[in-house]
């Protein structure tokens, strides 16, 4: 067992309006799954991509809207957001504030974002 701070965890800015902060990562020591605390600044937009693995988004603060398939999930505070694999999903902050979020999911999850498949540096 080992106590992985968030104070100790890089800040991965993708310069698009999320920073992402891996927390219980294999390079931080977890053998099977995969954490970070996930930022989205205002305004901020991603691309629709899909991942190869299950991912739980948990809105903490803030507002987001994630576009899960053909649904539009605006979860509170609390909720949970669960995407399925290969499901296309589009994430973006509506409000006035940061929102601030935790992602799970599973090691060796893989991106694929406009035909390119990639691996994302905070859940490595």
């Amino acid at each position: 067992m080992s106590l992985v701070t968030l104070s100790e965890a890089p800040a991965i800015d993708n310069d698009n309006g999320f920073v992402f902060r891996p927390l219980a990562v294999p390079s931080r020591g977890s053998s099977e799954l995969a954490i970070w605390q996930l930022e989205v600044a205002p305004g901020a937009k991603s691309e629709r991509h899909t991942v190869s693995k299950e991912e739980v988004f948990l809105l903490r603060a803030g507002s987001v809207s994630i576009e899960v398939g053909d649904r539009v999930h605006e979860p509170a505070a609390g909720d949970a957001v669960i995407l399925p694999p290969e499901t296309p999903v589009l994430l973006s902050n509506p409000g006035d504030e940061p929102a601030l979020l935790t992602v799970c999911t599973s090691r060796g999850i893989q991106g694929k974002l406009n035909g390119t498949v990639i691996s994302p540096p905070w859940a490595q």
